[in-house]
Formats: C-alpha cells, structure tokens, sequence
C-alpha cells in the first residue's frame, strides 16, 4: 500500500469564505436593525482575512474584489447605499466569497509558513 503524499496546496480562504457568505446572507434581512453594524464589521475583516490568503496563493483577480468588499462593507466609512441595490449587493458578496474561497490556493509550504528551502538529496 502506497503512502498517502502530502497535498500540493491549501485552501485557507474556504472557511472564511463561506462564514463570510452565511454572515451576509443573514445580514440581508437586517439592513434595517442596527445590529447590522456587526454585520459590517464580520465582512469587513473576513474579506481582509482573505485578501491576504489571496496575495500569499497568487490569485490576482480576487484582490480587487475583496478589497472592494472591505470598502463598502466598512463600518468606520459608512458607504451610503440602501433598499434593493444594498441587498442585491449583499448576496453578489457572498457569491463574491464562496468563489474567491473555493478559487483561492496556496502552496502548502506557504501555507505552513515554513521559507526554508526543501533540500533535495
């Protein structure tokens, strides 16, 4: 029986893509409450969370979506949007997070955290 090798990458974005989704989809129904706030926050840094997993996996096209996820989802600089436009945007997000978190890979030394070169004997 051969032994199982170690995988060539990672998908470190998945998790925080899909909670970013499950947080924005949820969020769609309390635009209205001021608890969206948390809301805000939650999107906010899940989408800053992957943007760095993003850079580290070379995947160049999710940079500018999640960056302007951060943006408009920020809760220090209020984007003022509201009604059908804001909900709409709320799940193009989250179909913006599954994407970019199924998509998004690292190299596993990368993703280890491991910059010492592999010798090779």
């Amino acid at each position: 029986m051969p032994t199982p090798t170690a995988p060539a990458f990672l998908r470190p974005a998945l998790a925080p893509g899909l909670l970013g989704a499950i947080v924005l989809t949820v969020g769609a129904f309390l635009l209205d409450s001021p608890t969206f706030t948390i809301v805000r926050f939650a999107v906010a840094i899940l989408a800053l969370i992957m943007l760095v997993f993003a850079w580290r996996g070379r995947t160049w096209w999710a940079l500018p979506v999640l960056a302007a996820i951060a943006v408009i989802w920020n809760p220090v600089a209020v984007v003022p949007l509201s009604g059908q436009p804001w909900a709409a945007l709320q799940f193009a997000g989250a179909v913006a997070f599954v994407v970019a978190g199924v998509l998004v890979k690292v190299p596993t030394e990368q993703a280890t955290g491991d910059a010492r070169p592999s010798r090779r004997r």
